[in-house]
C-alpha cells in the first residue's frame, strides 16, 4: 500500500472499529495478489471508506468528476479515485485508467447498482459493471455492507455516527461463472445479474459476530 493510503486507512479504521464496532467476515476470500473487481452493494455516502478499511488490499474507485475541487480533489486523487462523468458508460478515459490499473495487478471497487439504494434494499445491477468485468476478464469478489444505510442514507442530512457496521466478503467469482461469452446478446446484463446474485447471498457480518480481519492497522 502507498504510505498515504495506509495512513488514511488507519485513521478511518480507528473510527469505524471504535465507534461503529465494525465487524468483517470473509476477508480471507480477498485474493492476496493479482487484479480483481470488488463488487459491492451501495447504500451510503460512507461505503467507499468502510470498504477501504475492511478490504486488506489497496483499492481504486470511481468518483464523479465534479468532486475534483480544491483540497478534496487532491485528497481523493491520492486515495486512487478515478474521475468519471455522469454518463459513465461512455467515459472512455476513465475506463482506460481502470483497465491500466487492473493490468498492473490493482483492484477496483465497483457498485453494480450504479447509485445508492433509495430504500436499503438490493437493486438490479447495471450493464456497466457487466461490461467492465467481461472486458477486464478478472475475478469478481462480491461484498456486502450492512448498517451503512441506517447510518447515512441518501435521505439523511446528517449521519448517525455510532450505527453498527458490518462487511462480508464472498469467494471470488471466476470469469467462467459470470461471463456468458460473446454469443450471449445480453452478455453484460447477464454478467451484472450474476454478480448481484453473489452479493445477495452474503450474510450480515454483525450477526456472525466476526472479528476484524486483522490487527495490522
Amino acid at each position: 500500500m502507498k504510505p498515504f493510503y495506509r495512513n488514511m486507512r488507519a485513521s478511518l479504521a480507528a473510527w469505524f472499529y471504535t465507534f461503529n464496532g465494525l465487524q468483517v467476515y470473509g476477508a480471507s476470500n480477498v485474493p492476496v495478489e493479482g487484479p480483481f473487481l470488488l463488487a459491492c452493494n451501495h447504500a451510503s455516502f460512507l461505503d467507499p471508506p468502510v470498504f477501504a478499511v475492511a478490504c486488506p488490499r489497496e483499492l481504486h474507485f470511481f468518483a464523479r468528476n465534479t468532486l475534483w475541487k480544491g483540497v478534496f480533489g487532491t485528497l481523493i486523487t491520492n486515495l486512487n479515485a478515478i474521475p468519471i462523468d455522469r454518463d459513465g458508460e461512455r467515459d472512455l478515459q476513465a475506463f482506460r485508467r481502470v483497465f491500466a490499473a487492473l493490468k498492473d495487478g490493482g483492484t477496483l471497487l465497483v457498485f453494480p447498482e450504479g447509485t445508492r439504494t433509495p430504500d436499503g434494499e438490493l437493486h438490479e445491477g447495471k450493464k456497466g459493471i457487466g461490461m467492465i468485468a467481461c472486458r477486464a476478464q478478472v475475478p469478481v469478489v462480491p461484498a456486502r455492507i450492512f448498517g451503512s444505510y441506517d447510518m447515512w442514507n441518501r435521505h439523511q442530512k446528517l449521519p448517525r455516527l455510532t450505527t453498527p457496521l458490518g462487511v462480508s466478503f464472498g469467494k471470488p467469482i471466476p470469469v467462467s461463472e459470470y461471463d456468458p461469452g460473446k454469443t450471449d446478446s445480453q452478455r453484460y446484463d447477464t454478467a451484472a445479474a450474476r454478480i448481484m446474485e453473489g452479493i445477495a447471498k452474503l450474510e450480515d457480518a454483525r450477526v456472525k459476530n466476526a472479528l476484524p480481519f486483522d490487527r495490522a492497522i
